[in-house]
């Protein structure tokens, strides 16, 4: 069976009330693992209730949200910050066990805050965290054995992250998306800790993506037979020095993956004052970067990640988001909001 993008709700900047599946609670050797694993390391185990695995195919991610918040280099702050965002109206968070430049166990502390204070239940959030291979770690700060193999660094990466979001002593954890975070130096590798990921899909992680990759990787992710579980999403600069990412953003639309972009407002400033955004900030009465971060998700099958720090903004972008659809939808804003996307859509080179 391939499991692929198709499954994923149109983005919305709402909350969804979908819940997740719940599964049976089975002894899981004191670490949150896949079967496989399981079974290497404990031969007692084994999956009485076979028809399990068949019932948690149904188990899909809370809807991507348009902007998801971003927690890197928040450091000690993370906590309050995530717990802001949460409360200001965010329902998607963007982490990784990558304490170089992440701390994702405290946005799982927030999370657990924000659900405990009623402000959120756990099946309206979609939290997506992310395995960084050697490369991207600190190595003197890494959340597993630089010696151990590929495969043993992907289960004590994912059984950390999966023990930062357990919510609750009678809910097995799940994870929304876990993002490779960049291909690993070969593609044989980037396969071993791809699959290696995928014997978590759909009951601890509902999807797979990955990271700081070129068009040639989601390529091969998408057309290698071995791979069985396609990527669903993929997380990218926005900014000249690629392009915007037009030809792999295409590729992604075709084959129905999400692309988040990050860097999205640091990495434009020139664009950031672009006409079509000055015109329809001015339209719209919003700020230049909503109406930004608006025009990129106008380009359709993207979200955008937001890590402002500041409570006030982060409030301002979500209604900003809202107050946009509302225009463009109007017989005054249509023509106005087709005119200023043509023009964005030129100014990066994109037919």
């Amino acid at each position: 069976m391939c499991i692929t993008a198709h499954n994923m709700r149109p983005l919305s900047s709402k909350t969804s009330f979908l819940s997740p599946i719940r599964t049976l609670h089975i002894r899981w050797s004191n670490h949150f693992l896949s079967d496989s694993y399981l079974k290497q390391t404990d031969p007692s185990f084994n999956r009485k209730t076979a028809w399990l695995r068949s019932f948690a195919m149904d188990a899909k991610p809370a809807p991507m949200p348009k902007l998801l918040y971003g927690t890197a280099w928040k450091k000690e702050a993370t906590a309050d910050l995530v717990f802001t965002a949460l409360k200001a109206g965010f329902r998607g968070i963007d982490t990784a066990a990558q304490p170089r430049h992440y701390r994702e166990h405290l946005v799982g502390a927030a999370v657990k805050q924000a659900i405990s204070s009623g402000i959120v239940e756990r099946g309206d959030l979609f939290i997506q965290t992310k395995f960084t291979s050697i490369g991207g770690q600190d190595p003197d700060n890494l959340p597993y054995d630089p010696n151990a193999p590929l495969e043993e660094q992907v289960h004590t990466s994912v059984a950390s992250s999966l023990q930062n979001f357990k919510i609750s002593d009678s809910e097995a954890p799940y994870i929304d998306s876990l993002v490779l975070h960049s291909p690993l130096h070969t593609l044989e590798d980037t396969a071993r800790v791809w699959k290696t990921l995928e014997t978590y899909v759909p009951q601890r992680i509902r999807q797979l993506g990955i990271s700081n990759t070129p068009l040639q990787v989601v390529e091969y992710l998408c057309t290698n037979p071995d791979i069985t579980v396609r990527p669903a999403c993929v997380q990218n600069r926005f900014y000249p020095a690629t392009r915007w990412e037009v030809d792999l953003r295409a590729y992604c639309r075709e084959k129905g993956i999400l692309f988040q972009t990050f860097w999205t407002l640091t990495g434009n400033p020139r664009l950031l004052r672009s006409k079509p955004v000055q015109t329809l900030a001015s339209s719209a009465n919003i700020d230049l970067p909503v109406a930004f971060y608006v025009l990129v998700l106008g380009l359709k099958g993207t979200a955008v990640l937001n890590g402002t720090t500041s409570e006030q903004h982060m409030r301002d972008d979500l209604k900003g988001i809202e107050t946009v659809n509302e225009f463009i939808q109007s017989q005054q804003g249509q023509p106005i909001w087709a005119k200023c996307l043509g023009e964005f859509k030129a100014l990066i080179g994109e037919e």
